[in-house]
């Protein structure tokens, strides 16, 4: 890796290298990452083949250095669970994403104003799926793509709309505090991803939503609107995430059974998919092979690399889904 070439004060030409003249990459450390690639469970099922890696190698080397700068790792130093994280997950959901965008924008005739794409990421709470949006979203910032990232806990209810439900289902320890259905502001979801929707030319602006999870001792509200970030189209992508996006009620008498709390929550379900799924035009679900990983998860401070070797077991794609399994 070098510059093409230099001028030194005497008008000579001399060659820049871009790396430390010791221990810099090789060709067969760049022959040993294509091997890498095309070993990852993902590649082959989205169609990333061989041939595509091959042709396209530069982008991934490029998007490689991107995360290792955005999560602070050494690029010429990564352990095998951070090049699995890399190179094996997070590249290739990014470069299926770019699929997706490709496929939804050929929908539309020149000229036509273009709605971003939305994304859903269906996944259990700590198995990094806020993790995987923030490296996608920085990688579509770094391709000169524009992207709004929103969480379902962006709508959750204010302090006082969480008290209010409170109040209305004493003794059901579901709805105590924010997380279930009915803990939403379905209104404002609507709202937003109708807004988001309509960033379709240059200098559109609006602030999106966002949540304070600490305030009230850990209760929450909705954060002042002033700190709300401020995304700009035309808008390419809209990651949109949560554990129950895509959940769909059950029959009542099954839910009694389970826990006769659920009854209302369960009720609740039947609103959320004109609120939130009706709007994801493709999906990115993650399955952990264990629900009581989420227990350990949350007890965690930080994500380890474990986590991925836990989930990271075997992928499929059907359609506009793409499941991690």
């Amino acid at each position: 890796m070098v510059h093409d070439y230099a001028t030194t004060t005497n008008g000579t030409s001399k060659r820049c290298s871009a790396l430390p003249t010791t221990n810099t990459v090789d060709v067969s450390s760049v022959s040993d990452l294509f091997e890498f690639i095309c070993s990852g469970p993902l590649v082959n099922k989205i169609g990333i083949t061989p041939q595509r890696v091959g042709q396209s190698i530069d982008k991934w080397l490029l998007y490689g250095s991107q995360l290792c700068r955005l999560f602070q790792l050494n690029e010429l130093k990564l352990t095998i669970p951070q090049k699995a994280r890399l190179y094996h997950y997070y590249i290739p959901v990014f470069i299926w994403c770019e699929d997706q965008i490709a496929l939804h924008n050929s929908k539309f005739k020149d000229g036509d104003d273009v709605p971003p794409l939305v994304i859903g990421f269906s996944a259990p709470q700590g198995c990094g799926k806020t993790t995987l949006v923030f490296a996608l979203d920085y990688l579509f910032k770094t391709t000169k793509k524009k992207s709004a990232t929103i969480s379902v806990d962006d709508f959750y209810l204010t302090a006082e709309g969480q008290a209010e439900l409170r109040k209305k289902n004493p003794g059901n320890a579901l709805l105590e505090y924010r997380g279930n259905a009915g803990s939403h502001d379905l209104k404002l979801s609507v709202e937003t991803l109708e807004a988001l929707s309509k960033l379709t030319k240059e200098g559109l602006k609006m602030k999106v939503p966002r949540y304070n999870k600490s305030a009230y001792s850990g209760r929450g509200d909705r954060a002042d609107s002033s700190t709300w970030p401020e995304v700009e189209g035309p808008l390419s992508v809209i990651l949109f995430e949560g554990w129950m996006l895509g959940f769909k009620p059950l029959p009542a008498d099954v839910v009694k059974a389970v826990d006769p709390q659920l009854e209302v929550v369960n009720k609740n379900l039947e609103a959320y998919y004109d609120a939130w799924d009706k709007y994801i035009d493709a999906w990115v679900v993650i399955k952990i092979q264990d629900p009581s990983y989420v227990y350990r998860w949350r007890l965690q401070v930080c994500l380890s690399h474990n986590k991925t070797k836990q989930f990271l077991m075997r992928f499929f794609y059907t359609n506009t889904v793409l499941f991690l399994v």
